[in-house]
């Protein structure tokens, strides 16, 4: 099983650059530092759930969305 911190920077980064955002753009409507985003997506950050919750707000999905493994 992969680790969870992966799955949640691929899922982020994918939904971010379907919806044609920047980590910056992301960052400012989850009203999170761009660094953090950029952080998580590079899994050098373990973001809290309110972190994740804010994010997927933003992204207009869930937490459990962007928690759940694609790859396979």
């Amino acid at each position: 099983m992969e680790d969870v911190c992966a799955i949640l920077a691929r899922n982020i980064k994918a939904a971010r650059s379907l919806l044609g955002w920047s980590q910056e753009e992301l960052a400012a409507r989850a009203e999170i530092d761009r660094t953090y985003i950029s952080g998580v997506e590079r899994r050098v950050r373990n973001p809290t759930i309110t972190v994740v919750a804010k994010v997927a707000k933003a992204l207009g999905t869930t937490t459990a969305d962007l928690l759940t493994d694609r790859s396979n």
